[in-house]
């Protein structure tokens, strides 16, 4: 039978605002020096939550644990629209916020369950001839992109303090929240963005489980093996 290292599976980081999911894997390769690590599912630098990091013999199974459902909190900041959809973009426009209520967000959040057609914003890490899109835009450059088949499971307002609105949602991979946010803004008339995203849970993995990116930075080897999710147990 195969001889596994403890350093072969997965490792659940609670990941800070600010790095990239990039940087993280950097981060992780470095401090331990694991030639093989990547991650399961991009945060926007942003978004802080649940990253799931595979090493060594572990990165086999990044398609099988990328592929999973995931689920969201976050705040919608409604009356200001930008160009990257979230809080990080330049604001595009600025309108009066209508009078809404739990009520009127939750039965707008429901027309957005179920199945969707999403075309990637250009602000995004999907790449176009190789180059990622988000490079394009800094450039002004605007391109087509694909549409992608998603599904929302749910999507739930539990609390609204004008103008920010918090809630809960339940997805397959691949959703863009943020654009959501901003489908949002434009079905009720004053325009959103996506002002805090935080991934709770990805398939049978909950943020509760994570360690934060700091901490495992300050490990051992030996320390960063115990908080490893072994292959076989991930495989199974």
């Amino acid at each position: 039978m195969q001889e596994f290292s403890p350093l072969d599976g997965a490792l659940l980081i609670d990941k800070p605002a600010g790095p990239t999911s990039h940087d993280v894997v950097d981060a992780i390769r470095r401090q331990f020096g694991i030639k093989k690590v990547g991650h399961c599912g991009t945060l926007d630098p942003n978004a802080t939550g649940l990253l799931i990091i595979v090493l060594g013999r572990g990165t086999k199974l990044s398609e099988k644990l990328m592929g999973d459902d995931k689920v969201y909190e976050g705040v919608i900041k409604f009356g200001v629209a930008t160009d990257s959809y979230d809080a990080d973009g330049e604001v595009l426009e600025t309108k009066p916020v209508p009078t809404l209520t739990l009520e009127l967000l939750n039965e707008a959040g429901a027309t957005f369950v179920g199945d969707l057609m999403q075309t990637p914003p250009m602000v995004s890490a999907v790449k176009k001839d190789g180059v990622p899109l988000y490079k394009l835009a800094r450039k002004g450059i605007e391109v087509e992109r694909e549409p992608r088949l998603v599904h929302v499971y749910n999507f739930h307002f539990t609390n609204y303090d004008p103008p920010m609105g918090q809630f809960r949602i339940a997805c397959t991979k691949g959703t863009y929240v943020r654009s959501l946010a901003h489908e949002l803004g434009q079905k009720l008339g004053c325009g959103a963005h996506l002002a805090v995203l935080r991934r709770v849970s990805s398939g049978k993995f909950d943020v509760g489980d994570a360690t934060p990116l700091a901490v495992v930075l300050e490990l051992t080897t030996a320390g960063l093996g115990k908080k490893v999710i072994p292959f076989l147990k991930l495989a199974a």
